[in-house]
């Protein structure tokens, strides 16, 4: 069986929340100041979207090894594995960007 952190993110979420009610910042929060991804339409809210559960470390250190329909399950396996709060609009526009700019490309 699984942890509360794993299902959901309930307890990041909460620790998020909490963190940044006493004026700091959660650990992944900090990270994606550190990490910067590259420009390009859809950024600010992919950014935004990925924060609220990890690091957007993630998304450059993965990249290697991602295509477009990698970045597609990746992305309904947060929304339905994790409840990551992404409407399907948002999943698209996040999608578009990731594949854009973090894909590997065939020759």
């Amino acid at each position: 069986m699984r942890g509360p952190a794993v299902r959901g993110g309930a307890t990041r979420s909460a620790s998020l929340l909490l963190a940044l009610m006493l004026g700091g910042t959660a650990p992944w929060a900090a990270a994606a100041e550190l990490t910067q991804l590259k420009d390009g339409a859809g950024h600010d809210l992919t950014v935004g979207r990925c924060i609220i559960c990890h690091s957007v470390e993630y998304i450059p250190s993965n990249a290697p090894a991602m295509n477009r329909a990698a970045w597609q399950k990746t992305i309904q396996k947060m929304r339905e594995r994790f409840g990551a709060p992404i409407t399907d609009q948002e999943a698209q526009q996040i999608l578009d960007y990731l594949d854009a700019n973090y894909s590997r490309k065939s020759s």
